[in-house]
């Protein structure tokens, strides 16, 4: 008779951390320990471009476009690069699609398994230095070519304000002011930004923005998709407050995009800022 009960390491109590515990009992299921042949693999497989955030009162959005591209080629036109972390956060992928994804996952797990352990939520604070341990254990695949950098956004219960947090390669981690961009297109959306945020933002306006600023990216990078009025395929949008992450619908989202390309029709190259 095969005995069918689970092994030990299944019911020794142990460390919070699930991407610890798989990394002790099957660390061939990690896909920082999967080993991979010598070369540069950039061109191998789809990338994900450009993700947006920024604080507003009351909390934080992160927005992402929906293309992703191989070299020169569209590999799909409508990604999802936004994905909920838990209840109060969100993160973005740019960067290789299959393992930035494969890491959200991994990710979501790690924080719903430090829940059941300890019985409470990971501050803020420690969920982004848990997302900062995954990306490190990637870096033998991102100097492959290989590189997922994501970009980490949520509510602080304590502090009751948004915070987003950028990272490298390495699993550096960094807190942003206000607003910031990863992907290839980040540079631009960063430069709309700088002109069209302001700090008395709220959460209608704040999305607007962050929409403008993946138009603009999308204006000046091939990688990043715009609104796609045809297929009608927009922008994932999520907003995340003292009550909770949500995604807004494609009806929402679409609503604010036309509204942002018909003002593109009166001036392509978007709303002017204020000199002073």
């Amino acid at each position: 008779m095969n005995d069918a009960r689970l092994p030990d390491a299944f019911m020794t109590p142990g460390t919070s951390s699930f991407a610890e515990f798989v990394g002790s009992v099957s660390p061939d299921l990690l896909p920082s320990r999967r080993p991979l042949p010598p070369g540069d693999a950039t061109s191998l497989a789809p990338h994900a471009t450009t993700i947006v955030a920024a604080t507003f009162r009351g909390g934080v959005v992160m927005a992402g476009d929906r293309r992703a591209t191989m070299g020169n080629i569209i590999a799909q036109r409508d990604i999802e690069k936004v994905f909920p972390a838990d209840e109060y956060s969100a993160v973005g992928i740019a960067g290789t699609a299959g393992l930035a994804v494969e890491m959200v996952r991994l990710f979501q797990t790690e924080l719903e398994h430090y829940e059941k352990i300890e019985g409470t939520t990971l501050s803020i604070d420690g969920k982004a230095n848990r997302l900062s341990a995954l990306i490190r254990g990637n870096l033998g695949m991102a100097m492959q070519g290989l590189a997922v950098v994501p970009l980490f956004a949520g509510y602080d219960l304590v502090g009751r304000y948004g915070r987003i947090f950028s990272y490298d390669v390495t699993g550096g981690r960094y807190e942003e002011t206000a607003f910031h961009s990863v992907g290839s297109g980040s540079v631009f959306a960063r430069g709309s930004l700088k002109k069209l945020y302001r700090d008395d933002f709220d959460e209608t306006q704040c999305v607007t923005a962050v929409v403008q600023a993946l138009y603009d990216a999308a204006d000046d990078d091939s990688a990043t998709g715009g609104p796609d009025l045809t297929r009608r395929i927009f922008p994932v949008v999520s907003v995340i407050t003292a009550g909770g992450h949500v995604r807004l619908s494609q009806e929402q989202v679409a609503a604010i995009a036309d509204e942002v390309v018909d003002g593109r029709m009166q001036r392509p190259d978007g709303p002017a800022a204020p000199l002073i």
